[in-house]
């Protein structure tokens, strides 16, 4: 079982920055991959980033490259989402995700696990 907590989320006016953090809790093996994804009302799930445990490869989303990366703290047990030079449209719920099996793909896949989200707002 995986149990994934986010923080960080909250109001910004566009160009600043904000951090989330998501806490990976498991009962026994860690997840593979780890990575993060939002949904804005009347939109499609997009997913953004993701990072392997074992090597720290990430994939980023061409939608956000340049604006947001991936970090992980394996002593902590956290991934975080840094996320600057933020826009209206970074407007979201934005979820912590991840599955043990990971691929090339994952940012366009379901993940098996899921956090509850924090929300982003950006305004003009």
């Amino acid at each position: 079982q995986v149990q994934l907590v986010e923080s960080g989320g909250g109001s910004v006016q566009a160009g600043g920055s904000l951090r989330l953090s998501c806490v990976v809790s498991v009962d026994d093996y860690s997840p593979n991959c780890v990575g993060w994804f939002r949904q804005a009302p009347g939109r499609e799930r997009e997913g953004l980033a993701t990072i392997v445990s074992g090597n720290g490869y990430t994939i980023i989303a061409d939608s956000v490259k340049g604006r947001f990366t991936i970090s992980r703290d394996n002593a902590k047990g956290t991934v975080d989402l840094h996320m600057t030079d933020l826009k209206p449209e970074d407007t979201a719920m934005y979820y912590c995700a991840a599955d043990y099996v990971c691929s090339g793909t994952w940012l366009t896949g379901s993940p098996d696990y899921r956090g509850l989200g924090t929300q982003v707002s950006v305004s003009s």
